[in-house]
Protein backbone atom coordinates (compact mmCIF):
# COMPACT_ATOMS: atom_id res chain seq x y z
CA UNK A 1 0.00 0.00 0.00
CA UNK A 2 2.35 2.81 -0.83
CA UNK A 3 3.71 2.07 -4.27
CA UNK A 4 4.45 5.46 -5.79
CA UNK A 5 4.86 6.96 -9.20
CA UNK A 6 6.06 10.40 -10.14
CA UNK A 7 4.02 12.76 -12.30
CA UNK A 8 6.15 14.94 -14.57
CA UNK A 9 4.48 18.14 -15.75
CA UNK A 10 5.47 20.82 -18.24
CA UNK A 11 3.28 23.68 -19.38
CA UNK A 12 2.05 27.19 -18.75
CA UNK A 13 -0.16 27.89 -15.73
CA UNK A 14 -2.57 29.95 -17.83
CA UNK A 15 -5.95 28.19 -17.66
CA UNK A 16 -6.53 29.01 -21.32
CA UNK A 17 -3.53 27.00 -22.45
CA UNK A 18 -2.90 23.32 -22.95
CA UNK A 19 -1.02 21.35 -20.30
CA UNK A 20 1.27 18.50 -21.35
CA UNK A 21 1.29 15.92 -18.55
CA UNK A 22 3.19 12.65 -18.39
CA UNK A 23 2.63 9.92 -15.81
CA UNK A 24 5.79 7.99 -15.00
CA UNK A 25 6.46 5.21 -12.52
CA UNK A 26 8.99 5.29 -9.71
CA UNK A 27 11.71 4.18 -12.11
CA UNK A 28 10.97 7.05 -14.45
CA UNK A 29 9.29 4.85 -17.05
CA UNK A 30 6.37 6.44 -18.84
CA UNK A 31 2.92 5.08 -18.01
CA UNK A 32 0.80 7.47 -20.05
CA UNK A 33 0.78 11.04 -21.23
CA UNK A 34 -1.76 13.49 -22.52
CA UNK A 35 -2.78 17.10 -22.93
CA UNK A 36 -5.26 18.82 -20.63
CA UNK A 37 -6.52 22.41 -20.43
CA UNK A 38 -6.01 24.58 -17.38
CA UNK A 39 -9.74 24.81 -16.75
CA UNK A 40 -9.94 21.02 -16.23
CA UNK A 41 -10.13 19.50 -12.77
CA UNK A 42 -7.51 17.26 -11.19
CA UNK A 43 -9.95 14.34 -11.30
CA UNK A 44 -8.94 13.89 -14.93
CA UNK A 45 -5.41 13.09 -13.73
CA UNK A 46 -6.87 10.58 -11.28
CA UNK A 47 -8.78 8.95 -14.12
CA UNK A 48 -5.64 8.73 -16.25
CA UNK A 49 -3.81 7.06 -13.37
CA UNK A 50 -6.64 4.60 -12.75
CA UNK A 51 -6.67 3.51 -16.38
CA UNK A 52 -3.04 2.49 -16.03
CA UNK A 53 -3.85 0.21 -13.09
CA UNK A 54 -7.47 -0.99 -13.28
CA UNK A 55 -9.13 -1.89 -10.01
CA UNK A 56 -6.75 0.19 -7.87
CA UNK A 57 -7.36 3.48 -6.09
CA UNK A 58 -4.80 6.26 -5.60
CA UNK A 59 -4.11 9.60 -4.02
CA UNK A 60 -2.27 12.51 -5.62
CA UNK A 61 0.21 14.14 -3.26
CA UNK A 62 2.74 16.94 -3.28
CA UNK A 63 4.89 16.44 -0.24
CA UNK A 64 2.40 15.84 2.57
CA UNK A 65 -0.45 17.72 0.93
CA UNK A 66 -3.20 15.68 -0.69
CA UNK A 67 -4.84 17.13 -3.77
CA UNK A 68 -8.60 17.15 -4.21
CA UNK A 69 -10.02 15.73 -7.46
CA UNK A 70 -11.85 19.05 -7.77
CA UNK A 71 -8.65 21.12 -7.82
CA UNK A 72 -8.24 23.27 -10.95
CA UNK A 73 -5.29 22.14 -13.04
CA UNK A 74 -4.32 25.77 -13.65
CA UNK A 75 -3.76 26.42 -9.94
CA UNK A 76 -2.06 23.07 -9.55
CA UNK A 77 0.46 23.95 -12.22
CA UNK A 78 1.15 27.32 -10.65
CA UNK A 79 1.98 25.75 -7.31
CA UNK A 80 3.44 22.36 -8.16
CA UNK A 81 5.99 20.94 -10.53
CA UNK A 82 5.93 17.36 -9.27
CA UNK A 83 3.13 15.14 -7.95
CA UNK A 84 3.18 11.63 -6.53
CA UNK A 85 0.62 8.95 -7.29
CA UNK A 86 0.16 6.75 -4.21
CA UNK A 87 -1.63 3.47 -4.87
CA UNK A 88 -3.57 2.59 -1.73
CA UNK A 89 -5.16 -0.73 -2.64
CA UNK A 90 -7.06 -2.89 -5.07
CA UNK A 91 -10.79 -3.22 -5.32
CA UNK A 92 -11.15 -6.82 -6.38
CA UNK A 93 -13.64 -9.08 -4.66
CA UNK A 94 -12.68 -11.95 -2.41
CA UNK A 95 -12.93 -15.30 -4.16
CA UNK A 96 -16.33 -16.90 -3.66
CA UNK A 97 -16.22 -20.31 -1.97
CA UNK A 98 -19.71 -21.56 -2.88
CA UNK A 99 -19.08 -22.24 -6.57
CA UNK A 100 -19.06 -26.02 -7.24
CA UNK A 101 -16.90 -25.72 -10.37
CA UNK A 102 -13.37 -24.67 -11.33
CA UNK A 103 -11.85 -22.76 -14.25
CA UNK A 104 -8.13 -22.75 -15.03
CA UNK A 105 -6.21 -20.40 -17.35
CA UNK A 106 -3.23 -21.93 -19.15
CA UNK A 107 -0.08 -20.18 -20.28
CA UNK A 108 -1.41 -19.98 -23.85
CA UNK A 109 -4.57 -18.22 -22.68
CA UNK A 110 -6.82 -21.29 -23.01
CA UNK A 111 -9.41 -22.08 -20.32
CA UNK A 112 -10.08 -25.54 -18.84
CA UNK A 113 -13.18 -26.15 -16.68
CA UNK A 114 -14.52 -28.96 -14.53
CA UNK A 115 -17.05 -29.52 -11.77
CA UNK A 116 -20.83 -28.99 -11.76
CA UNK A 117 -21.72 -28.74 -15.45
CA UNK A 118 -24.76 -26.45 -15.09
CA UNK A 119 -22.90 -23.71 -13.23
CA UNK A 120 -19.74 -23.48 -15.31
CA UNK A 121 -18.06 -26.85 -15.18
CA UNK A 122 -19.16 -27.39 -18.78
CA UNK A 123 -18.01 -24.64 -21.17
CA UNK A 124 -18.79 -26.50 -24.40
CA UNK A 125 -21.17 -23.78 -25.62
CA UNK A 126 -18.29 -21.26 -25.74
CA UNK A 127 -15.27 -23.55 -25.88
CA UNK A 128 -14.22 -22.35 -29.33
CA UNK A 129 -13.87 -18.83 -27.90
CA UNK A 130 -11.77 -19.93 -24.94
CA UNK A 131 -8.89 -21.62 -26.76
CA UNK A 132 -6.54 -18.65 -26.53
CA UNK A 133 -6.17 -15.07 -25.36
CA UNK A 134 -7.89 -15.26 -21.96
CA UNK A 135 -6.24 -13.06 -19.32
CA UNK A 136 -8.75 -13.19 -16.44
CA UNK A 137 -11.60 -15.44 -15.29
CA UNK A 138 -14.03 -14.41 -12.56
CA UNK A 139 -16.64 -16.67 -10.99
CA UNK A 140 -19.78 -16.03 -8.99
CA UNK A 141 -21.89 -18.76 -7.36
CA UNK A 142 -23.23 -20.11 -10.64
CA UNK A 143 -21.29 -18.84 -13.66
CA UNK A 144 -17.94 -17.67 -15.01
CA UNK A 145 -16.88 -14.63 -17.02
CA UNK A 146 -13.60 -14.48 -18.95
CA UNK A 147 -11.81 -11.37 -20.21
CA UNK A 148 -9.73 -11.83 -23.34
CA UNK A 149 -6.67 -9.86 -24.38
CA UNK A 150 -8.77 -7.90 -26.87
CA UNK A 151 -11.00 -6.63 -24.05
CA UNK A 152 -13.99 -8.83 -24.91
CA UNK A 153 -15.93 -10.91 -22.37
CA UNK A 154 -17.12 -14.52 -22.66
CA UNK A 155 -19.60 -16.02 -20.16
CA UNK A 156 -20.97 -19.48 -19.40
CA UNK A 157 -22.85 -21.26 -16.62
CA UNK A 158 -26.34 -20.62 -15.23
CA UNK A 159 -27.94 -18.23 -17.73
CA UNK A 160 -30.06 -16.29 -15.24
CA UNK A 161 -27.18 -15.77 -12.84
CA UNK A 162 -24.60 -14.36 -15.23
CA UNK A 163 -23.82 -17.21 -17.60
CA UNK A 164 -25.73 -15.49 -20.41
CA UNK A 165 -24.58 -11.95 -21.28
CA UNK A 166 -26.48 -11.74 -24.59
CA UNK A 167 -28.48 -8.71 -23.41
CA UNK A 168 -25.29 -6.64 -23.22
CA UNK A 169 -22.94 -8.71 -25.40
CA UNK A 170 -22.66 -5.95 -28.01
CA UNK A 171 -21.18 -3.71 -25.31
CA UNK A 172 -18.65 -6.32 -24.22
CA UNK A 173 -16.84 -6.81 -27.52
CA UNK A 174 -13.88 -4.62 -26.55
CA UNK A 175 -12.45 -2.32 -23.91
CA UNK A 176 -13.22 -4.32 -20.76
CA UNK A 177 -10.40 -4.06 -18.20
CA UNK A 178 -11.96 -5.74 -15.15
CA UNK A 179 -14.96 -7.91 -14.21
CA UNK A 180 -16.33 -8.05 -10.66
CA UNK A 181 -18.85 -10.58 -9.34
CA UNK A 182 -21.30 -11.00 -6.51
CA UNK A 183 -23.32 -14.19 -5.90
CA UNK A 184 -25.59 -13.89 -8.93
CA UNK A 185 -24.39 -11.04 -11.16
CA UNK A 186 -21.36 -9.51 -12.85
CA UNK A 187 -20.18 -5.94 -13.46
CA UNK A 188 -17.58 -5.05 -16.09
CA UNK A 189 -15.49 -1.87 -15.99
CA UNK A 190 -14.45 -0.60 -19.39
CA UNK A 191 -11.41 1.48 -20.30
CA UNK A 192 -13.63 4.56 -20.73
CA UNK A 193 -14.78 4.25 -17.10
CA UNK A 194 -18.26 2.95 -17.92
CA UNK A 195 -19.86 -0.07 -16.22
CA UNK A 196 -21.85 -2.88 -17.87
CA UNK A 197 -23.85 -5.37 -15.77
CA UNK A 198 -25.66 -8.67 -16.34
CA UNK A 199 -26.99 -11.58 -14.31
CA UNK A 200 -29.79 -11.64 -11.72
CA UNK A 201 -31.51 -8.28 -12.13
CA UNK A 202 -32.51 -7.86 -8.47
CA UNK A 203 -28.97 -8.45 -7.23
CA UNK A 204 -27.13 -5.97 -9.45
CA UNK A 205 -27.41 -7.50 -12.91
CA UNK A 206 -29.70 -4.62 -13.86
CA UNK A 207 -28.16 -1.18 -13.26
CA UNK A 208 -30.77 0.78 -15.23
CA UNK A 209 -31.73 2.85 -12.17
CA UNK A 210 -28.25 4.36 -12.02
CA UNK A 211 -26.97 3.64 -15.52
CA UNK A 212 -26.79 7.35 -16.43
CA UNK A 213 -24.26 7.80 -13.63
CA UNK A 214 -22.13 4.86 -14.77
CA UNK A 215 -21.31 6.10 -18.25
CA UNK A 216 -17.82 7.34 -17.38
CA UNK A 217 -15.33 7.92 -14.61
CA UNK A 218 -15.76 4.67 -12.63
CA UNK A 219 -12.49 3.48 -11.09
CA UNK A 220 -13.60 0.75 -8.68
CA UNK A 221 -16.54 -1.65 -8.38
CA UNK A 222 -17.09 -4.10 -5.52
CA UNK A 223 -19.88 -6.59 -4.97
CA UNK A 224 -21.45 -7.70 -1.69
CA UNK A 225 -22.50 -11.33 -1.33
CA UNK A 226 -25.30 -11.95 1.16
CA UNK A 227 -26.18 -15.50 2.12
CA UNK A 228 -28.68 -16.69 4.69
CA UNK A 229 -31.68 -18.91 5.29
CA UNK A 230 -35.45 -18.59 5.46
CA UNK A 231 -37.48 -19.54 8.54
CA UNK A 232 -37.94 -22.99 7.02
CA UNK A 233 -34.20 -23.40 6.63
CA UNK A 234 -34.01 -22.92 2.87
CA UNK A 235 -30.85 -21.20 1.68
CA UNK A 236 -31.11 -17.67 0.30
CA UNK A 237 -28.63 -15.44 -1.48
CA UNK A 238 -28.60 -11.78 -2.42
CA UNK A 239 -26.18 -9.12 -3.52
CA UNK A 240 -25.42 -5.58 -4.58
CA UNK A 241 -22.67 -3.52 -6.16
CA UNK A 242 -21.02 -0.21 -5.29
CA UNK A 243 -18.90 1.90 -7.63
CA UNK A 244 -16.39 4.64 -6.83
CA UNK A 245 -15.96 7.37 -9.43
CA UNK A 246 -12.86 9.42 -10.16
CA UNK A 247 -14.49 12.45 -8.48
CA UNK A 248 -14.71 10.48 -5.23
CA UNK A 249 -18.46 9.89 -5.34
CA UNK A 250 -20.19 6.52 -4.80
CA UNK A 251 -23.03 4.83 -6.67
CA UNK A 252 -24.76 1.63 -5.53
CA UNK A 253 -27.38 -0.71 -6.98
CA UNK A 254 -28.79 -4.18 -6.41
CA UNK A 255 -30.66 -5.51 -3.37
CA UNK A 256 -31.47 -2.43 -1.28
CA UNK A 257 -31.23 -4.13 2.11
CA UNK A 258 -27.74 -5.44 1.39
CA UNK A 259 -26.14 -2.23 0.16
CA UNK A 260 -27.89 -1.51 -3.11
CA UNK A 261 -29.46 1.60 -1.58
CA UNK A 262 -27.12 4.12 0.09
CA UNK A 263 -29.64 6.98 0.25
CA UNK A 264 -29.30 7.17 4.06
CA UNK A 265 -25.68 8.30 3.71
CA UNK A 266 -25.66 9.56 0.13
CA UNK A 267 -24.97 13.15 1.18
CA UNK A 268 -21.70 11.95 2.72
CA UNK A 269 -20.64 10.04 -0.39
CA UNK A 270 -20.66 12.86 -2.91
CA UNK A 271 -16.89 13.35 -2.86
CA UNK A 272 -13.66 12.28 -1.22
CA UNK A 273 -14.11 8.50 -1.26
CA UNK A 274 -10.89 6.65 -2.14
CA UNK A 275 -11.99 3.06 -1.66
CA UNK A 276 -15.04 0.93 -0.84
CA UNK A 277 -14.82 -2.43 0.94
CA UNK A 278 -17.63 -4.99 1.04
CA UNK A 279 -18.58 -8.03 3.08
CA UNK A 280 -21.58 -10.38 3.09
CA UNK A 281 -24.24 -7.69 3.03
CA UNK A 282 -22.75 -4.24 3.66
CA UNK A 283 -20.27 -1.67 2.37
CA UNK A 284 -17.74 0.64 4.03
CA UNK A 285 -16.27 3.67 2.25
CA UNK A 286 -12.93 5.15 3.29
CA UNK A 287 -12.61 8.88 2.59
CA UNK A 288 -9.56 11.07 2.03
CA UNK A 289 -9.96 12.60 5.50
CA UNK A 290 -9.68 9.15 7.08
CA UNK A 291 -13.35 8.85 7.94
CA UNK A 292 -15.51 5.78 7.21
CA UNK A 293 -19.11 5.72 5.99
CA UNK A 294 -21.18 2.50 6.07
CA UNK A 295 -24.45 1.27 4.62
CA UNK A 296 -26.26 -2.00 3.93
CA UNK A 297 -27.48 -4.69 6.32
CA UNK A 298 -27.27 -3.21 9.83
CA UNK A 299 -26.39 -6.52 11.46
CA UNK A 300 -23.56 -7.15 9.01
CA UNK A 301 -21.74 -3.85 9.41
CA UNK A 302 -24.01 -1.46 7.53
CA UNK A 303 -24.69 0.37 10.78
CA UNK A 304 -21.52 1.68 12.42
CA UNK A 305 -23.27 4.18 14.69
CA UNK A 306 -21.95 2.69 17.94
CA UNK A 307 -18.35 3.35 16.81
CA UNK A 308 -19.03 6.28 14.50
CA UNK A 309 -17.18 8.72 16.77
CA UNK A 310 -14.05 6.57 16.33
CA UNK A 311 -14.38 6.51 12.54
CA UNK A 312 -14.38 10.24 11.91
CA UNK A 313 -10.67 10.46 11.11
CA UNK A 314 -7.41 8.60 10.89
CA UNK A 315 -8.59 5.35 9.27
CA UNK A 316 -6.07 3.98 6.78
CA UNK A 317 -7.51 0.59 5.85
CA UNK A 318 -10.79 -1.29 6.31
CA UNK A 319 -10.87 -5.07 5.86
CA UNK A 320 -13.65 -7.63 6.08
Amino acid sequence: MGVTAGLAMASSSDDGRSLDITLVNISGQEITKGTWHGHCKAHELFQAAYKSKPGFICKLLHGSEELSPQRDLASLCQDFGHLTVVWIGAGENKQLTLHPAFAAIKSDGAVITWGHAAVGGDKSCVEHRLREGVVQVVGNAAAFAAIKSDGSVITWGDAGRGGDNSRVEHRLQEGVVQVVANFDAFAAIKSDGSVITWGHSAFGGDNSRVEHRLQEGVVQVVGSNAGGATSSGAATVSGAFAAVKSDGSVISWGHAAFGGDHSRVEHRLQEGVVRVVCNSGAFAAVKTDGSVITWGHAGRGGDSSHVEHQLKEGVLVVVS
